[in-house]
């Protein structure tokens, strides 16, 4: 089963994947898809307050914090790791349970990227957000770090995030019943 819809003004068919026996959820992945990745971060570019650094998760949202940072003048963007690396020091730590993985989580930020985002604009960037708990941590980490978070963006609001005031979105992405049906 898939899902047709319009996304930055191109069609895509997202495969319905099952979360639970009453959850479904479109699978919405840009990897592999620069087309639609640049379309997405010019699109996001368009609705951006004013920032300093852009920051997003690892994984899925790299190529297009890395597009809307090479589409705004080949900025310095950050990145919360899923793991610890070598040559991170000073790390910052929150925790995470997204609708996406079957575990809690933990993401890490560099020590000397934490001090780049003190007292600095900080735009959260993310593909999609649902429940909000990836978003609630990477808030933790720039908080953390003193920045000043000034924006919260994604590409497509699902489930509880359609209604958050709070984020700027390009679509909504429904919520789905085992049938392909659309949750009401």
């Amino acid at each position: 089963m898939d899902y047709k819809m319009n996304i930055a003004g191109l069609e895509r068919a997202l495969p319905l994947c099952k979360v639970n026996d009453q959850l479904y959820i479109g699978a919405f992945v840009i990897f592999g898809d620069p087309e639609l990745t640049t379309a997405c971060a010019k699109a996001l570019l368009e609705k951006a307050p004013e920032y300093d650094y852009l920051i997003t998760a690892e994984a899925k949202s790299i190529p297009l914090i890395h597009e809307m940072a090479r589409l705004n003048g080949n900025q310095r963007y950050i990145l919360a790791r899923k793991y610890p690396k070598l040559y991170m020091q000073d790390i910052l730590t929150a925790k995470v349970r997204s609708i996406t993985t079957d575990k809690v989580q933990t993401l890490y930020l560099d020590g000397n990227e934490a001090k780049l985002m003190k007292g600095k604009k900080i735009l959260i960037v993310d593909d999609v957000i649902s429940t909000g708990e990836s978003l609630r941590a990477i808030e933790e980490l720039v908080n953390l770090a003193g920045g000043n978070i000034v924006g919260k963006m994604c590409i497509l609001a699902e489930g509880d995030a359609i209604s958050r005031p709070d984020i700027t979105y390009l679509e909504k992405l429904p919520l789905f019943n085992s049938d392909g049906t659309v949750k009401a």
